[in-house]
């Protein structure tokens, strides 16, 4: 039991130095904006539409690697 009061003492030592005037000294994000449901689904889609084409880009990066390494096979077998 004595470590987990220990534990429970750093915790709330931690959360005293996150006082306001630390947190406005340091704080460099944006202020939270609250989105519509339809805002957040519109994100989603936009975030997916990102990632298929990353992974096209990548997926036609890997489809020459195999065709070149192919090539190189059809020679080496041909010898």
């Amino acid at each position: 039991m004595t470590a987990t009061k220990a534990v429970g003492t750093a915790t709330r030592k931690t959360t005293a130095v996150s006082t306001p005037a630390a947190q406005a000294t340091t704080s460099t994000r944006r202020p939270w904006i609250k989105k519509t449901p339809v805002e957040v689904v519109l994100d989603q889609i936009r975030k997916q539409e990102e990632k298929v084409s990353e992974l096209r880009e990548d997926l036609t990066r890997e489809e020459r690697e195999l065709s070149k390494l192919q090539q190189a096979k059809k020679i080496l077998e041909s010898t």
